[in-house]
């Protein structure tokens, strides 16, 4: 059975275009099977994983439980606000005491950039970066990429321009990586001032007309202001973002052409994303989040160390 070039998910940057494949493909079964009657196989019964989150998650911690347990996994949730993590404790120490009860695997959110690479280097657990800091979120650039092949049939081609917060957003970093290497034309477009000054050497377009951006693209993924990540103050207010940057039905009307709707969620409805887009036929948000089980079910599958049969 072919099989992953790493051992670690630890970013889109560090797997190739063959990973990327395999993945898809093995989501394309899980997909299938998440759909049944009856929504579980033993995959991963012998295995046993932690979701150890040091920030607060909804979507991603929920995607990946429902994920190990449709793969019959043994799962164990850590939250570092009731845990040892507020007495003291080390990072290395942390996990090195939830691998002593025989885990296996580690699904790791973080603030520090580079925490689940630097963990990588220390124990010998398979780790998965749920997100680290404003660094990389593979997973969910993997649903993203995903739900563009499954709506287009290909990503290679498509026109994809990333629309928001691009400073502070592992997701919009995660997805030109993963855009770029599925051969992808990628824009990113927002404030002046929330567009990072190296994003060009990424190879990427960028524009500071939304209007525009959504003239030139085919898919549209558009991202929440991350209000926690900012320090200072990067425009006026809310209220002036939403006039200039906030994409809307009439703005979308205006385009005369078919044009898709992403967002890795949560909204902020009425800021960066109007109600009436957000819940029209042009939207494929729930298919991301259907589709985010089904690749965390492939990713986790993938890199078990004791590989059984799919089904």
């Amino acid at each position: 059975m072919a099989s992953l070039s790493v051992n670690h998910l630890l970013g889109i940057k560090n797997i190739t275009r063959k990973d990327i494949d395999l993945i898809f493909e093995t989501a394309d079964y899980f997909k299938e099977v998440i759909n049944r009657p009856i929504k579980k196989v033993p995959s991963l019964r012998d295995i046993t994983i932690a979701n150890v989150f040091f920030e607060n998650s909804t979507r991603t911690r929920l995607s990946f439980e429902l994920a190990e347990k449709r793969l019959s996994a043994d799962v164990v949730n850590f939250s570092s606000s009731s845990s040892s993590v507020k007495k003291g404790e080390t990072l290395l120490d942390t996990i090195n005491n939830i691998l002593a009860m025989k885990v296996d695997m580690i699904v790791m959110r973080h603030s520090s950039p580079g925490a689940p690479h630097f963990l990588s280097k220390h124990i010998k657990a398979n780790i998965i970066n749920a997100g680290d800091g404003t660094h990389e979120h593979p997973t969910q650039a993997l649903l993203d990429t995903y739900s563009i092949r499954e709506k287009y049939g290909t990503v290679e081609g498509k026109k994809v321009a990333i629309i928001g917060d691009i400073m502070h957003s592992r997701v919009a970093i995660s997805n030109i990586y993963a855009l770029k290497k599925l051969g992808a034309e990628v824009m990113v477009c927002g404030p002046n001032t929330l567009i990072p000054k190296f994003i060009g050497n990424l190879g990427v377009k960028v524009e500071l007309d939304v209007k525009k951006a959504l003239e030139w693209c085919e898919i549209a993924n558009v991202l929440r202001i991350q209000l926690e990540r900012q320090q200072i103050k990067y425009f006026p207010s809310l209220r002036e973002y939403a006039i200039y940057y906030g994409i809307n039905k009439a703005l979308i009307d205006k385009l005369n052409k078919p044009i898709t709707i992403m967002h890795p969620g949560p909204i902020n409805r009425g800021v960066e994303l109007n109600s009436d887009v957000a819940d029209s036929d042009a939207a494929i948000i729930l298919h991301q989040v259907e589709n985010g089980v089904a690749i965390r079910m492939a990713v986790l599958y993938l890199l078990a160390s004791e590989k059984t049969p799919l089904s």
